[in-house]
């Protein structure tokens, strides 16, 4: 155990009462600061490896209590570290991520009912989840092998604090911690029990949530343990009870609704190509508008609610297909998806002897997650663009067929088909529901201790672990292609199969029956699995001593595995899903590593002031699959003076690629992408170069983008520098005015070379028709009919990231009085440079103050924290702020609600939450009764209308639902 002895210093007392003050809304402390000389015991504070006494690093940590966790009225994990300022878009339940999207290129699945943590907008793949100083798991949602820690399968009951280290730190950690680490430090023991209740609603119809949380723990003179259990429960919220998730684009209307719609749309050319049928199949035209002879095509559907119990007739019953046909899938989605989640934990710790400590933790986590999506359309024809060839090759809807009104064979096969495109939007067989079923367990277990060598203690601890998470997902509400195109066909060839009955996909909505949808209607069972094993050893004490100091130390090893697996469900591999495809996904991974660190203290009390020191530290690591790489960390702690520090490190780091990306095979993600030449700019010249013919319309807003992983990838590499400064200065310290004022600046900048990307598929198709860009330009293949029918985006180590800013705090303690204490606790980010550099050299449409993909980068988010304490109350109140956004008008160019169709621009306007709360405690009933009641969102502000967004009109990675959310908690302890 290492001691000093001198008085800590005003510094040392302000990073203190920082850690209790850098997350929103946390306790300030009624009681005085004791500066008697005292020994200090050796802690181990993430983003360094050696224990020391002082708090004080060279990198900055944020610590987030359980009682300023508490004071948010989150319910997750997830939840808490997602509203830190220097938090990036991520997975959460406000994100309805269901399979109709696709998979997105990393292989990782779309993690539905996941929740996982972006830092530095970098990603969640680049942000290492430890617990307790140990890797966590990674999701399993049963649609990929995901890449990132599900941060639900951690239940709240168990963290003590989390810490946040907002810097690379791979030397230390090893792979992935390239923009930062959240370490969650669990509770070691209790004494007694503890039970807390809460429930919240919104004032939206559902979203209701409850949760219970039961803990009991002890001690003994060589042992302490605790046990507990958890509970949580989210109802879901559907998207048509908020207006501007009603629509497919806010202020649009049916203008990006889809072509499949529940009368049907056929576009087919006539056996007789001269044949208009009085104007409802007209003549294509060319450059110079003058019809084509023999080119007449039909883009015909039912009048909208038109039902025919048998066939209906043609051309008679028929209509042009026009926008007032289109189909509004947007209400059938979610705004808020259900989520249940159950776990048991325990934990214990014995003691050998004074010097040998044993310990075991263990867990047991299932989820209950659901998302929903429109009825799933049936897309056939050579237009279809699905990837599949039971709908695009290999169709024929028979003359013979009872439904088909056309009196002749529609064909995708042979030298001259005629069935282009038949969209149809079977409501009969409801919604898509994908429903995953989630399992995760988690031992680990080691020894610790202490020994003397020379006067000098040493710590060392060995630690072994094992995880697993799986998962189920099942899929309601889609269809059998197969069985579809047997059903079409000729109906003898029908009879001849068991239980095959013709389909009508020509009769409007309620014509399909239910034996029809007997046939065509499986349930859908896909799978997933990722293992993790890891074994390590680390030591660390001082060396020796130098000129200002003893020289710290640590050194370690570590031996991980990773097993990732995915099953698709057997008709999905045989190619008889009407939905998104994928295939069989299996890989696995090993690593061996040993890593270095050492704090030099270079100067003590003389001409550089308090303190000077520099910190080295180095790793090597051997992956089975791309070999060996090292990295380095260099940092440098400078106090001038008791109430000044000053800080600045430089680090290297890498990301291995994951099994996903590694090993994912050729999968499909819908893509929402917005055409250039569709309809009037078909004509102009880069568009006729595209091979656009006159009077293209795209047929759909989304289009099908073939994804896979890639085994040649190499690891990123990346650069990170930070420089900061806390200053607490001491003319303000037990002033008339402030007890404590803290104030905390730093720098940031991350360049991560080699990333691994598939480009944005808009920012290819655009780049090709403005550019030509022939590497662009080969991602994606036409149709005569101008139609894309082929888009690859397949991973690689495509581009370059850069990224700076800076971040800010101020901590502001005003003195006690008899009406209590008031503090103001502020944080802001401010996000100078983002810059993802493409394959072509060019940049891709993402930087600060952009809305793209369903993400932003705000220029400045803040957080301003208001709290009183007094006697046994605590009133709280925050502001959280969020910059304004700049996004493309995408499918509401044109219309009103776009800020700016000539520049194609829209604004969303820079919004700012108000939340409170307010706690009372008391400790004459048992051990303590706690009741604390609160409001999320206090002025009920609406997000910002998003038109780029793919659903419910606003980014939920970055704004909150819509709605207020209020809330009530009791906590007992017996």
């Amino acid at each position: 155990m290492t001691s000093f002895s001198p008085r800590p210093n005003r510094l040392t007392h302000a990073l203190r009462f920082s850690l209790l003050c850098l997350l929103p809304g946390t306790a300030l402390a009624q009681q005085s600061v004791d500066t008697t000389p005292k020994t200090l015991d050796s802690i181990q504070v993430t983003g360094t490896r050696i224990k020391k006494a002082e708090l004080e690093t060279q990198v900055p940590v944020q610590v987030l209590t359980r009682e300023a966790i508490e004071r948010t009225g989150y319910s997750s994990v997830a939840d808490v570290v997602q509203h830190l300022t220097a938090s990036g878009a991520s997975l959460s339940t406000k994100l309805n991520s269901s399979g109709n999207f696709g998979f997105p290129p990393d292989g990782g699945g779309v993690g539905a009912g996941a929740a996982t943590v972006d830092l530095r907008h970098l990603g969640p793949k680049r942000v290492l989840v430890l617990v307790d100083g140990i890797r966590w798991v990674n999701e399993s949602s049963g649609s990929g092998v995901g890449s990132s820690v599900d941060l639900n399968t951690i239940p709240l009951a168990i963290v003590d604090r989390i810490e946040v280290l907002e810097d690379g730190a791979s030397s230390i950690y090893g792979s992935d911690a390239i923009a930062g680490v959240v370490n969650i430090i669990t509770r070691k023991g209790a004494d007694g029990g503890h039970v807390e209740v809460q429930y919240g609603d919104y004032n939206l119809k559902g979203g209701d949530t409850s949760s219970i949380d039961l803990s009991f723990g002890g001690s003994s003179d060589r042992a302490q343990w605790i046990v507990g259990a958890s509970w949580f429960k989210q109802k879901e919220i559907g998207s048509s009870e908020y207006k501007w998730a009603t629509e497919p684009v806010p202020g649009t209307g049916l203008a990006n609704g889809s072509s499949a719609t529940p009368g049907g749309r056929t576009v087919f050319a006539p056996p007789d190509g001269n044949n208009t049928y009085g104007g409802l199949c007209p003549l294509g035209r060319d450059a110079n508008d003058n019809p084509i002879p023999g080119s007449a095509t039909c883009n015909i559907t039912l009048p909208n609610g038109a039902s025919f119990g048998g066939a209906a007739g043609f051309p008679g019953d028929f209509i042009p297909f026009g926008t007032a046909n289109r189909y509004n899938f947007a209400p059938n989605n979610l705004l808020l998806t259900p989520n249940e989640r159950k776990s048991v934990f325990g934990q214990v710790r014995f003691e050998f002897n004074a010097n040998v400590s044993g310990w075991f933790r263990g867990l047991y986590s299932e989820r209950e997650s659901a998302n929903q999506a429109a009825p799933e359309p049936i897309f056939l024809g050579t237009d279809a663009g699905v990837y599949n060839d039971w709908a695009e090759t290999r169709l024929v809807i028979s003359a013979n067929n009872p439904y088909n009104p056309f009196g002749f064979d529609l064909t995708t096969m042979g030298a001259n088909p005629n069935l282009f495109l038949l969209g149809r939007r079977p409501v009969e067989g409801g919604p898509r529901r994908y429903e995953q079923d989630v399992k995760t367990w988690y031992a680990a277990g080691g020894l610790d201790g202490v020994f003397e060598v020379n006067q000098r203690t040493w710590n060392w601890d060995i630690n072994v672990m094992s995880s697993e998470s799986k998962a189920t997902q099942t899929n309601t509400g889609s269809y059998n292609i197969k069985h579809i195109n047997q059903a079409l066909g000729d109906p003898a060839a029908c009879a001849a199969i068991a239980g095959c009955v013709p389909l009508n996909l020509f009769g409007g909505p309620g014509t399909i029956t239910p034996e029809m949808l007997a046939w065509i209607s499986p349930i859908v069972r896909d799978r997933s699995k990722n293992t993790l094993s890891l074994g390590s050893a680390n030591i660390t004490g001082e060396l020796l001593d130098m000129w200002a100091g003893p020289l710290s130390f640590a050194a370690g090893a570590e031996w991980r595995r990773y097993k990732g697996e995915y099953h698709p469900d057997p008709i999905t591999v045989a190619g008889e899903y009407n939905g998104v495809p994928s295939g069989v996904t299996i890989g696995s991974y090993s690593v061996k590593e040993a890593y270095v660190e050492f704090d030099v203290p270079l100067a003590r009390e003389g001409f550089w002031g308090k303190s000077l020191d520099l910190s080295i530290a180095g790793r090597y690591s051997d992956y089975s699959t791309f070999g060996g790489t090292g990295t380095g960390k260099i940092g440098l702690r400078w106090q001038p003076a008791d109430e000044l520090l000053l800080r600045m490190s430089f680090a290297q780091g890498f990301r291995a690629p994951s099994i996903g990306e590694l090993y994912g095979t050729l999968s499909r993600f819908d893509a929402t992408i917005v055409d250039p030449c569709n309809n009037a700019a078909s004509t102009t010249p880069k568009c006729v170069a595209d091979g656009v013919p006159p009077g293209y319309e795209q047929a759909n807003p989304q289009i099908s983008v073939v994804t896979s992983g890639n085994r040649d990838l190499e690891p990123e590499e990346s650069r990170s520098f930070m420089a900061g400064a806390v200053w607490s200065p001491s003319w303000a310290e037990d002033s008339s005015w402030a007890s404590r004022l803290d104030l905390g600046v730093t720098f940031y900048r991350h360049t991560i070379d080699k990333a691994i990307q598939a480009p944005d598929a808009q920012a290819i198709m655009d780049r090709c028709i403005d550019t030509r860009d022939a590497t662009a330009c080969a991602s994606y293949t036409r149709n005569d009919r101008g139609q894309i029918i082929r888009f690859e985006d397949i991973l690689a180590n495509l581009g370059t990231i850069n990224t700076s800013g800076w971040d800010f705090s101020a901590h502001w303690l005003l003195p006690e009085t008899g009406w209590g204490q008031l503090g103001f606790d502020w944080k802001a980010t401010w996000v100078t440079r983002y810059e993802l550099v493409n394959e072509s050299g060019q940049a891709e449409p993402k930087g600060p103050g952009i809305e793209v993909n369903d993400s932003s980068i705000p220029e400045w988010s803040s957080t301003l924290a208001t709290h009183w304490d007094y006697r046994n109350w605590n009133v709280n109140w925050t502001m959280r702020y969020i910059d304004r956004l700049r996004e493309s008008c995408a499918g509401a160019n044109g219309f009103a609600i776009c800020t700016d169709s000539a520049a194609d621009q829209h604004w969303l306007g820079a919004t700012t939450y108000h939340d409170a709360q307010v706690s009372w405690r008391t400790d004459a009933w048992m051990k303590g009764v706690k009741v604390s009641v609160g409001v999320n969102n206090v002025f009920d502000k609406n997000p910002p209308i998003c038109l780029s967004c793919t659903l419910n009109g606003y980014d939920p990675g970055t704004y909150d639902l819509p709605g207020r959310y209020t809330y009530a908690r009791l906590s007992m302890d017996f």
